[in-house]
């Protein structure tokens, strides 16, 4: 059976909802599903829960759902690349859940693997830890942390078959797969799409149950936020 749909808004139609919470793969810039974003957007949708490493830069990824006021509360661990996001934090527009990247990370991992929490020494003794469950093993203090099953997960790869078994491409992989894994309802964008069968066994980094939904988006900007150069 074909998961692909023939653009991101039809994918998103009937998904994307008020109130819903949304992880959203990708790394800074890199690897974020775009065209789904922009979808999302465009939707209208309103008082989202944002999950995601970052909340994108001015105007482009996350930072267009900050600029229409969309998004209600953030669960990052970076924000330090949208001066939106800081006006809005600071004057108490925008809730923000602040998590390690490692927690994070592994929240979303154990929403997929269906564990519904568990203890990490990442945060006691900061503000981190506050509300939370501690607990000593073996002499050491470790904070408890819920895992993460967002309503709907947006991701971005580089190649899917029409089953949505997926291969991403280097560090555009980071957040993808947990992200992917840890949703009730997963939204691909995929560079290339391939008939099933195709694709090697052994190359496949998700394989497709964890996908419902296929967009083709062939040429994604992939902007880069920071750009570093010396001369020849």
């Amino acid at each position: 059976m074909s998961k692909v749909y023939p653009n991101a808004h039809a994918a998103l139609a009937g998904v994307a909802q008020d109130g819903q919470t949304i992880a959203v793969g990708g790394f800074g810039l890199c690897g974020i599903p775009e065209a789904l974003i922009a979808a999302l957007r465009d939707s209208g949708v309103k008082d989202l829960t944002c999950i995601s490493n970052n909340a994108g830069v001015d105007g482009f990824g996350l930072g267009q759902l900050l600029a229409t006021r969309q998004i209600r509360k953030m669960i990052a661990s970076y924000v330090g690349e949208n001066k939106e996001f800081e006006r809005q934090y600071l004057s108490g527009e925008l809730e923000l859940e602040f998590t390690p990247q490692g927690t994070l990370a592994e929240k979303l991992r154990a929403g997929g693997a269906g564990i519904p929490a568990f203890f990490t020494r990442t945060g006691v003794g900061t503000i981190v830890a506050d509300g939370k469950e501690v607990r000593e093993f073996d002499g050491h203090q470790y904070v408890m942390e819920r895992a993460l099953t967002p309503d709907v997960s947006l991701v971005k790869a580089w190649m899917a078959d029409r089953a949505g078994n997926l291969v991403f491409r280097r560090t555009a992989r980071n957040f993808n797969p947990n992200v992917a894994m840890a949703g009730k309802l997963t939204v691909v964008e995929a560079e290339v799409i391939v008939a099933t069968g195709e694709l090697d066994p052994d190359q496949i980094h998700l394989p497709g149950i964890f996908v419902h939904r296929i967009v083709h988006n062939p040429n994604p900007e992939k902007r880069i936020e920071q750009r570093t150069t010396r001369p020849r």
